[in-house]
């Protein structure tokens, strides 16, 4: 039997559990398939209750995992299987290479020389990263990653002979021994590509709420500055679409519970920003539980912001000016509106990582893709891997899946 705890997933669900178990006295391994740990609140802005930039709370995670000798994390790893039973499961990880020396040596310099470049997946492709990077600033581990596919020519002449990059570097797979699993896996943004009728792909000033996040950030692409992904031009008139693809018997059946708030937020970072600009907020529903309610108040009270009950069912590019115009009803007046925008924010949902995936575990999961069963035989789902969740729910439910854990395998 094993006190051991595995934790699939690396954000805030899932180092919450790791944390809170590791300090309960038990060994923790968290198993992350990208190559820092953070999670999605790591591409955020600012995330609430506090609207705080995602280094505050990671920051002091990160802190609390360096300093607990019972928590071990694999990085660019994934479960691929699994044998046992509850309380006595050896689980198989593969991990890939990193291709960099284990010492965090400072590549910023070299990195900023080579010449292969690729759409960087960390800005949602609003930027471009070389083959060499880290993510953010503030990136855990602090190692760089080497993405050999991105390297050109030139580049991987110039690296052969480097003492701490290892091209030849070959994937591994180790055993773990654990009692108990939880389940952190996350979520990922609906695919926008699916919303043709709102100009996802074909309007360039068109974007979702997560690359809304990624302009506002200082360490964004833009260095903080919100401005027109075609021509790079501030925006005076910008309009949040709700519930683009959630509610919707042909994409997400359900409520994302986070998109109200989420372009709530963002309406307030393009008014501090651009205290002229027009705001716009096309909504069918607006879900802003307990303390959210303030915020919902605050941008009520904005001068910059206005609110159309109603649902946008177009969004087309205007080949003159480059502006997206929208058609919408206004559900309240009973008017079918066209109307001109310099920008578009799309609040996309939340869809669970699982979702058209499959985990070598033994769980099952809805039609949805969220996690509703594995916890008899010792697995249990912590965070938006659960449901739909925002930043401080998704750790309360990584503290309960921690305890359970801990049960699980204090029990045996």
């Amino acid at each position: 039997m094993s006190n051991s705890i595995l934790v699939v997933g690396g954000g805030f669900s899932g180092l919450t559990a790791a944390i809170e178990a590791a300090e309960l006295g038990y060994d923790v391994y968290i198993v992350e398939k990208t190559p820092f740990l953070g999670g999605r609140v790591a591409q955020l802005n600012k995330y609430f209750p506090k609207l705080c930039p995602p280094s505050c709370g990671l920051e002091i995670q990160f802190q609390r995992i360096r300093k607990n000798p019972r928590i071990k994390f694999f990085t660019q790893a994934e479960v691929v299987g699994l044998t046992g039973q509850k309380g006595d499961y050896t689980v198989k990880v593969r991990i890939s290479p990193r291709y960099t020396a284990p010492q965090n040596v400072d590549f910023g310099l070299l990195a900023s020389t080579l010449e292969g470049e690729v759409c960087s997946e960390f800005e949602f492709g609003l930027g471009k990263r070389k083959a060499l990077y880290r993510s953010m600033p503030f990136a855990f581990p602090g190692r760089y990653v080497l993405d050999p596919a991105a390297l050109s020519k030139t580049d991987a002449v110039r690296l052969a002979g480097n003492q701490f990059i290892n091209l030849n570097e070959q994937p591994r797979t180790i055993e773990l021994g654990v009692g108990a699993i939880v389940v952190a896996t996350g979520w990922k943004p609906y695919d926008v590509t699916n919303l043709t009728n709102l100009g996802a792909g074909s309007v360039k000033n068109c974007i979702t709420n997560m690359q809304m996040e990624r302009l506002a950030s200082p360490c964004g692409p833009t260095g903080g500055h919100i401005v027109r992904p075609a021509d790079g031009r501030a925006p005076k008139r910008v309009a949040f679409v709700q519930c683009a693809g959630s509610r919707d018997q042909n994409h997400l059946n359900f409520c994302s519970y986070i998109c109200c708030m989420a372009s709530l937020k963002q309406s307030l970072y393009v008014a501090e920003q651009y205290p002229d600009a027009e705001i716009t907020i096309f909504y069918i529903d607006l879900r802003t539980p307990g303390r959210y309610m303030n915020v919902l108040e605050k941008v009520k009270a904005s001068p910059n912001v206005r609110f159309i009950k109603g649902k946008v069912a177009d969004v087309q590019d205007d080949p003159a000016t480059g502006n997206p115009v929208l058609t919408v009803e206004d559900a309240v007046r009973g008017e079918k509106l066209t109307l001109a925008y310099d920008l578009v924010v799309l609040a996309t949902g939340m869809q669970p990582t699982l979702s058209g995936e499959t985990l070598p575990l033994p769980v099952s999961v809805d039609e949805d893709g969220f996690i509703c069963g594995g916890e008899e035989a010792g697995i249990f789902a912590a965070g938006c891997a659960r449901m739909p969740l925002d930043v401080m729910r998704s750790a309360q439910s990584g503290t309960a899946a921690a305890l359970k854990a801990v049960q699980t395998v204090k029990g045996r």
